[in-house]
């Protein structure tokens, strides 16, 4: 499954997902803490668009419809991961409400952050335009990067050894573990700080909202299926971020 060029190094096996984790995810957590600071985000998104290209990279065709890269088995499903989306990230965002409010331990108060329009009162009109541009990328880099390389190729290297159920659980921890990087260990007033309760809280719903990603691929047959999830995610995060939190 992986192209002739890497075979004479790698196995397409866990070995080969573990160190597609680290290669990826290690300066990925390195370029989001530093923009934490800096408040410029761009250089994740090369991080993202290598994410995108790792099937193409790595993997022969076989390889890819292997991991899911096809048409889906069920169109119903596509519409049915999108609301799954939605609906996983509303509970996120109450659960955060209930025992945070609106104050920084709140994940998505936090992440707000990272946005050019946090703490300015903005107009319907620019709200509309901020969101908008935010949630164009949050709907195409994210979700495809992200799904192709977790779902997707680190999914399938996993599988192999492991079966369909325990992969999902493996890729699901380095996915939540990876979004430490954007609540959890958080910079707040010139310094560093680890939330510990939020933050695990934060893991745990990401794990779960991986997994549930995972289902939607399964249900679909495709890991169109996933990112289609994944974006009515980021959307439904957007609209929460710009609406309910902003001023």
């Amino acid at each position: 499954m992986l192209r002739p060029i890497w075979q004479n190094i790698f196995k397409f096996n866990w070995v080969f997902g573990l160190v597609l984790v680290l290669l990826f995810g290690i300066p990925r957590f390195i370029i989001v803490l530093h923009s934490n600071i800096t408040g410029n985000y761009s250089r994740i998104g090369i991080i993202f668009l290598f994410m995108w290209l790792s099937p193409v990279l790595f993997l022969t065709k076989k390889g890819r419809k292997y991991i899911g890269i096809k048409k889906p088995d069920n169109y119903y499903w596509l519409f049915y991961s999108f609301i799954l989306g939605v609906i996983i990230c509303i509970i996120i965002y109450a659960i955060g409400i209930l025992i945070y409010k609106q104050s920084i331990s709140h994940w998505f108060v936090y992440i707000s952050r990272s946005y050019t329009a946090s703490g300015i009162a903005l107009s319907s009109s620019q709200k509309f335009t901020y969101f908008l541009i935010y949630s164009l990328t949050g709907i195409t880099f994210s979700p495809i990067g992200e799904e192709l390389f977790y779902r997707g190729i680190v999914h399938g290297s996993f599988a192999m050894d492991f079966g369909e159920n325990k992969a999902s659980i493996l890729d699901s921890l380095a996915f939540a573990i990876t979004h430490l990087a954007h609540f959890g260990i958080v910079y707040i007033a010139g310094g560093w700080q680890f939330l510990f309760i939020p933050a695990a809280i934060w893991v745990i719903l990401m794990f779960i909202t991986s997994r549930i990603f995972f289902l939607c691929k399964e249900k679909t047959g495709s890991i169109l299926g996933a990112i289609i999830g994944h974006a009515a995610f980021n959307l439904t995060m957007m609209y929460l971020i710009f609406y309910q939190i902003f001023p």
